[in-house]
């Protein structure tokens, strides 16, 4: 019998084929209503549920995501290129520290959107799944690049690295609960966070 490539690179493949407009603006519309349900609903959401919220029919789902397994890790990356195309885009909008708050602000949602999927995730695909290890190396990066703007600015202590600020920041996987009390607490960890970064900073003498 002839043996299947593992699943993660069955979807490498299939993300690399040129695609129509329309067929990206359909997918792009799965991501969102999906995101937005699995955050509602949790990862059992119908998924008859998420194409009509996406207006789009069933059929256009399982052309772009064969099963829930598809779609869950669809959802889990394009929520890891949100966060990391955010670094650049805060940047232009703001200083390093007050961006870096704001990255963190995003990284609660991705966070609490993790917690519903990665079970799920780990379950269907199982050692396959090589989103978790390339989702660090990705995230290290973008805080890498905030946190060396802030420093260079004298906004941000220079005595850290971006291994740093990601293990402090993963203290948000260690409260328990969920919804509002949890995402309220994971906001208060956060900002403890960033006091921290900014005492010590050249700018602000501390």
């Amino acid at each position: 019998m002839r043996r299947m490539p593992p699943y993660s690179v069955v979807m490498a493949t299939a993300d690399q084929r040129p695609m129509r407009a329309d067929a990206r603006e359909n997918r792009d519309r799965l991501l969102r209503a999906a995101g937005e349900r699995f955050a509602l609903d949790g990862p059992d959401v119908p998924l008859e549920a998420i194409a009509r919220s996406a207006g789009v029919g069933i059929g256009t789902l399982y052309r772009h995501f064969p099963d829930r397994a598809a779609l869950i890790e669809a959802v889990y990356r394009s929520e890891v290129d949100q966060l990391c195309a955010a670094g650049p885009v805060l940047l232009s909008q703001r200083p390093a520290a007050d961006a870096l708050a704001e990255w963190m602000e995003r990284f609660v949602t991705y966070a609490a959107r993790k917690r519903a999927l990665l079970a799920v995730l780990r379950s269907t695909t199982g050692a396959q799944s090589d989103v978790s290890p390339s989702a660090r190396e990705r995230l290290l990066a973008a805080i890498g690049e905030i946190l060396q703007a802030g420093i260079d600015a004298g906004e941000l202590r220079p005595d850290v690295d971006s291994q740093d600020v990601f293990a402090s920041m993963n203290a948000v996987w260690l409260i328990s609960g969920g919804g509002e009390d949890w995402a309220a607490q994971t906001e208060r960890v956060l900002r403890l966070l960033m006091d921290g970064l900014r005492f010590g900073a050249a700018a602000g003498g501390g």
